[in-house]
């Protein structure tokens, strides 16, 4: 009975984050032309004649002769379809784009790989963390990205948000050994290999209002990862809500970090200093029916004021220390 309940809440969630994230991606429609150019418009297809469209990012003096770093991006639930664009666009843009520009290029030379998963389909589910049939093509599709470039195995970096964030969790302990570190942003899991993803570094990135993902549900996965080993980097942003994605791309040690990771390295200490930059009114609730109330309207924000716990009060602007277990210190 309790599985049962505890599978219903996470597919409540999981319908409340694809209806959030489909609203974001509403409002950005408009066609990209430049990535025409610099992300490659390409579609996988296998053997059985299953097909997947995808973008490639390629560093501009790309040389054969040198290894490259890659990173994996897995879309939100806007980003779903057959376009080959909405997972580079919308809510997704910032997330495929930062590793784009000239400056992070030049301290993260990196491959962006982005394939679309089909509508009314999701990368993993949160309760069993199996590799789905979209996810497997997507791995797919990176291993004949490995055939066709130089690609460094040990600099091969998992990122995604919301329901991309759901696979990244999937793919960590579905393959712990094969990733050099991951990106999660306003996603959660329930566990099934956490000591097994322990030696990944890992950075946690949470809306403390966000009405899809509870905030408390976050902070006890990633005290789970922390009693198993793990230190995970955790960055928790006050009165944001599921768009975390909007701060998270602009955190200015991001691509430093991430471009210090490199598989079977030791994880190393990462002190947990999380900015706070308000953005949205309101306190993080568990009410699974407001996540499409936030999505008609950041103003309703305003009128919750009770649910899940949230850190003690303080202004908006003082950064927050993350204690070792995980608690606001």
């Amino acid at each position: 009975m309790i599985f049962v309940l505890r599978a219903s809440i996470h597919f409540s969630m999981l319908l409340a984050i694809c209806a959030c994230a489909a609203a974001f991606g509403q409002t950005s429609a408009q066609i990209l032309k430049r990535d025409d150019l610099t992300f490659r418009k390409k579609t996988y297809a296998d053997k059985q004649g299953n097909k997947m469209p995808y973008r490639l990012f390629v560093p501009a003096n790309y040389d054969a002769s040198q290894k490259y770093p890659l990173i994996l991006w897995l879309h939100g639930a806007a980003g779903r379809g057959a376009d080959n664009l909405m997972q580079i666009s919308g809510g997704n843009e910032n997330g495929t784009h930062v590793w784009t520009t000239p400056a992070n290029q030049a301290q993260l030379p990196a491959l962006v790989l982005a394939p679309q998963c089909p509508e009314d389909r999701f990368w993993s589910e949160p309760e069993m963390n199996e590799i789905s049939p979209q996810l497997q093509m997507a791995l797919d599709i990176l291993a004949s990205v490995q055939k066709e470039f130089s690609i460094d195995p040990d600099r091969i970096y998992l990122a995604g948000q919301s329901m991309g964030g759901l696979g990244v969790w999937a793919l960590l302990q579905a393959q712990p050994d094969r990733w050099a570190a991951a990106l999660v942003l306003c996603a959660f899991d329930n566990f099934t290999n956490v000591k097994g993803i322990a030696h990944v570094p890992v950075w946690v990135f949470q809306g403390d209002a966000d009405m899809s993902v509870p905030v408390d549900l976050v902070r006890q996965m990633v005290k789970d990862l922390k009693r198993s080993g793990g230190q995970p980097r955790y960055s928790e942003y006050h009165n944001t809500g599921h768009d975390v994605w909007l701060k998270a791309f602009a955190e200015p040690d991001l691509v430093s970090w991430l471009a210090a990771q490199k598989r079977g390295a030791s994880v190393s200490l990462q002190r947990n200093n999380c900015r706070r930059n308000p953005s949205q009114d309101g306190l993080a609730a568990l009410l699974l029916a407001a996540g499409a109330r936030e999505c008609r309207g950041h103003a309703e924000r305003n009128q919750h004021s009770a649910g899940y716990v949230s850190l003690r009060a303080r202004p908006a602007s003082t950064p927050v220390q993350m204690a070792a277990d995980g608690s606001s210190e």
